[in-house]
């Protein structure tokens, strides 16, 4: 049976306009956003499986392009997932610039998680901060992993100069998912620590971003 056989109250589109928003499954949802299903298949049917095919909700936000590997997911399709994965991200980007200050790893964790998660390669990024911890920017400086080779604290001090920033957040994303710092972590850490110490700006933390909830080596106590 079709969407369009559905009883008028059980259909997504009209639950969602009469009900709201919350009344609907995440597979619901999904079906709004892709508008119909595929042969043999309704459209809140192939939601259940792309949930399922990505492991979540989660995941399947984080890297849309696993969605085309489903049968019936074409360009259109999934033109559609990656717009409400940016509009996501982009609210995330307006609610951190409108917070007066960034207190702890919570304030930040969200948006750097937005940010990173779902990239398949590795990036160091830093939020410029004022004296009062006031976002001033957000930019990625280097791609690869993240060790002395690849991350140069004198790119960082520069960065921060130009910013005119007082305080630095950094992050970076382990693509597999696991975000445990790894001692090159830690290493990278103190020698940036180090050089912007010279310069008067203080690293508040530096975030791991993997599957689940990022990793603040600040509340680790390795900072």
């Amino acid at each position: 049976m079709s969407i369009r056989e559905w009883p008028e109250g059980e259909r997504p589109r009209e639950k969602l306009l009469s009900r709201g928003q919350s009344a609907l499954s995440n597979a619901e949802l999904i079906a709004v956003l892709l508008g119909s299903g595929v042969p043999g298949t309704d459209a809140v049917a192939l939601g259940r499986q792309l949930l399922a095919a990505c492991g979540g909700l989660g995941l399947l936000l984080a890297d849309p392009g696993q969605a085309i590997r489903l049968r019936g997911i074409g360009p259109a399709k999934r033109a559609r997932l990656v717009a409400a994965l940016e509009l996501a991200r982009r609210v995330l980007a307006e609610q951190l610039a409108e917070r007066p200050t960034l207190g702890n790893p919570h304030d930040s964790g969200d948006y750097l998680r937005a940010q990173l998660r779902h990239l398949p390669y590795e990036v160091f990024v830093c939020l410029f901060l004022d004296n009062r911890h006031r976002v001033l920017a957000f930019e990625e400086l280097f791609r690869g992993t993240v060790d002395g080779a690849s991350v140069h604290p004198r790119e960082v001090v520069r960065a921060c100069l130009r910013h005119n920033a007082a305080a630095v957040i950094f992050a970076h994303n382990h693509p597999s998912g696991v975000a445990e710092p790894s001692p090159a972590d830690h290493a990278i850490t103190r020698e940036l620590r180090d050089a912007l110490q010279l310069v008067g700006v203080r690293v508040l933390d530096h975030l791991v971003i993997g599957h689940g909830a990022p990793v603040s080596m600040a509340a680790r106590g390795m900072l």
